[in-house]
């Protein structure tokens, strides 16, 4: 029996929406970067630059929790942030994240 793949909405800063079937254990930066959806993830992941920030409504951000102190320093090179702003390479994708729903900034 095949298990179903985690989904995950990205919608981009002019409001269109995809839906990515993707691997559990790969970061959202990782998705959206391999996905082409907008995300650089210059870095690799690696948490020294600020390029895989995303945000969320209230409710996804409660599922994917609160930043680290490392990554709140990443994010204040981020524009566009918000209270509910996360670097994605600092979040795993795992069932429980299935219909996430991620948000990415407008860079201007």
């Amino acid at each position: 029996m095949v298990k179903n793949m985690p989904v995950i909405t990205f919608i981009k800063p002019d409001g269109s929406e995809h839906q990515i079937e993707t691997r559990q254990d790969a970061s959202l930066m990782e998705v959206g970067r391999d996905s082409n959806m907008g995300i650089e993830g210059t870095c690799g992941g690696s948490l020294s630059c600020a390029s895989c920030h995303v945000y969320f409504d209230a409710d996804d951000y409660e599922k994917v929790g609160k930043p680290s102190e490392d990554e709140l320093d990443m994010l204040d090179l981020s524009f566009n942030l918000t209270p509910t702003s996360r670097l994605g390479c600092q979040i795993r994708i795992s069932d429980a994240l299935s219909g996430l729903r991620v948000h990415i900034p407008d860079d201007f």
